[in-house]
């Protein structure tokens, strides 16, 4: 039998994990985990917001800044669905509630959201008006803020095996 490379884990390893089947989401369609396809949305959004703050920042041209609006809003609605099917196999399968990145996957990617709702209504009335600094301020740490949900989700997947084809308990590690 071969052994598991030895990787050092960030946040918590077994052996057992290089043998594990996995298990499926609980969210899917034709076996398809859905929450991995969404996240890319509000991803794309939140990552881009900064940018056009930014540019913003440097032109002052309005359009800019209508553009930060646009993104955010497009990101926390899409957020949100992300974090439904995303909480939906939280609360499905027992072995995310398990491991310390499932958590902190979790409070990371609801602190990103509230923040994003935040950075929203500061912008509702005039999108120019709190982009310098407030919101780039906001823009920069959602983005940041997804890099790390983002390290915890590729744990969940690829460390843990979670949302992936296999045949192993939802409630085991």
């Amino acid at each position: 039998m071969t052994k598991a490379p030895n990787i050092p884990p960030v946040i918590e390893s077994d052996e057992r994990n290089y043998r594990d089947s996995g298990v499926p989401s609980t969210v899917a369609i034709a076996g398809h985990p859905i929450h991995p396809v969404i996240v890319t949305l509000p991803i794309g959004f939140l990552v881009a917001a900064p940018l056009t703050d930014i540019g913003y920042w440097l032109t002052q041209d309005f359009f800019w800044a209508r553009v930060s609006l646009w993104l955010i809003g497009a990101g926390l609605v899409t957020g949100i669905l992300a974090g439904l099917t995303g909480f939906i196999d939280f609360m499905k399968i027992g072995r995310v509630r398990k491991h310390t990145a499932g958590w902190a996957h979790m409070y990371v990617n609801v602190t990103a959201l509230v923040l994003t709702a935040i950075n929203l209504g500061l912008r509702l009335v005039n999108p120019a008006v709190n982009v310098l600094f407030t919101g780039l301020i906001l823009s920069v740490l959602v983005a940041i803020l997804l890099g790390i949900s983002g390290w915890y989700g590729g744990e969940l997947v690829y460390r843990h095996k979670i949302a992936v084809i296999g045949y192993g308990n939802k409630e085991s590690d």
